[in-house]
């Protein structure tokens, strides 16, 4: 009953907009009080300095800060050029290099907000002024921008591991194949919607294309394309080749990014005051929920809510998958109103537990929940990318616009999911294989 209270109070609190990290605290305080007494605050400081050692959490300021300076070196820009150039000549070209720079910056940054505002400000006025559906432009940035987390490296995958206690690197490399179905699937989408509505995403003229393949054009296409690739092939090459951790992959990505935005010339003190107080102030608040939801499983613990909870679905007689559907659909509800780290750090450390007791693969489980928890950035009311794209937006975009425009693309994210769930193969045969 305190369990369920406990939660009661917690959801209602979030409902009513407190914020999430102090209001995970607080009330799991309140309740540990009347559990534990004073007690609480000997438990307490050791469940949060066991976290804070987590080696592999280092990995998340440093994600963070790769992403951020990688958005100031200027070089999502001219990829983003160099490919509608590239598509330009099909049908739906600009909405197909939208996806595929998606990707790129997805495996190179994995910041949705930094790839959301640097699309919706580079291509969205453009796909706009060229004809295109503002349905088809809005849900493609929107989609797009999410791939970051899915794609390796992700901090979504980074605190996975670290609450599932699984390994990142094979989180990593298990990404990889549902990463490519859900970048094929937008790709088929935009193809298709194209043939059905040629008017609705027009190609670009041919004198532009070869205005734009003059003089220096193949420099432009190398600094364009190679530098990138070069920041994704440190990072993920080094992991999982098997030469270097996340953690330690982190570190060489957030130097790379240094080093890219230097080599273009826009390194400097201004910069590196930008990147560093954005990525204190992301960091910061993730590990403030953290800790917030490390006091929560302390106290759900403490009054014997995992035990109920197990109980509770032992006497009701759920099916392993059935226990996973059931998962699935809350967590992709719950998206619709709550944070993907939240939902990380209040529902795992609780259903973890069960989905071992079920001998069920802890991998293929963080790769669906991964998938499930992209969805959260898309679905209103309060899915960020929409909010980071609205921003941006010109004013003739309206919230209509963007809510209608990325249906499809979370029709395809849930399709992903389902196949990855009724095929474990897709997400854990990678990473058996590299071992």
């Amino acid at each position: 009953m305190i369990a369920l209270l406990l939660f009661l109070a917690l959801f209602a609190l979030l409902l009513l907009g407190f914020p999430v990290a102090f209001t995970l605290a607080g009330v799991s305080i309140i309740f540990g009080l009347f559990t534990f007494g004073l007690e609480l605050f000997n438990l307490l400081p050791m469940r949060i300095y066991g976290t804070m050692n987590n080696y592999v959490l280092i990995a998340v300021p440093l994600f963070v800060y790769m992403g951020v300076m990688l958005e100031k070196s200027g070089i999502a820009e001219r990829l983003l050029n160099a490919m509608a150039m590239f598509f330009g000549g099909l049908r739906g070209g600009l909405a197909l290099s939208v996806v595929i720079v998606g990707a790129m910056l997805a495996a190179s940054t994995g910041v949705v907000g930094a790839t959301v505002v640097t699309m919706g400000l580079l291509s969205l006025p453009v796909m706009l002024s060229r004809g295109y559906s503002p349905y088809l432009a809005t849900g493609t940035i929107a989609a797009a921008g999410t791939l970051g987390q899915v794609v390796p490296p992700s901090v979504i995958l980074v605190l996975l591991g670290s609450v599932m206690n699984i390994s990142v690197g094979d989180l990593f490399v298990g990404a990889v194949v549902p990463s490519l179905l859900l970048v094929v699937g937008y790709i088929i989408y935009i193809i298709v919607f194209s043939l059905l509505k040629p008017g609705a995403a027009p190609a670009i003229s041919a004198s532009e294309r070869a205005a734009f393949k003059g003089k220096g054009f193949y420099g432009r296409l190398f600094r364009a394309f190679v530098l990138p690739m070069i920041l994704v092939v440190a990072v993920l090459g080094v992991i999982f080749a098997g030469i270097a951790s996340p953690t330690e992959a982190a570190g060489v990505g957030a130097f790379m990014a240094t080093l890219l935005t230097a080599y273009e010339g826009k390194l400097n003190l201004k910069v590196l005051r930008e990147v560093m107080t954005e990525t204190t102030h992301l960091t910061v608040m993730v590990f403030i929920i953290l800790i917030g939801a490390t006091a929560f499983g302390l106290v759900f613990r403490g009054v014997g809510g995992d035990q109920a909870l197990v109980s509770l679905i032992e006497s009701v007689k759920l099916s392993p998958y059935a226990f996973l559907a059931f998962v699935m659909i809350g967590m992709f509800i719950a998206g619709f109103f709550i944070d993907f780290i939240e939902i990380i750090f209040i529902f795992m450390p609780v259903i973890t537990p069960i989905f071992a007791r079920y001998q069920m693969d802890l991998l293929w489980i963080g790769i669906l929940v991964c998938l499930n928890l992209q969805t959260s950035f898309l679905t209103p009311p309060f899915g960020f990318s929409l909010f980071y794209l609205k921003g941006v937006a010109p004013p003739q975009v309206t919230t209509q616009h963007l809510y209608r425009g990325i249906i499809p693309f979370i029709v395809i994210q849930l399709l992903v999911l389902l196949a990855v769930a009724l095929h474990p193969q897709l997400a854990v045969w990678l990473p058996k294989a590299l071992r």
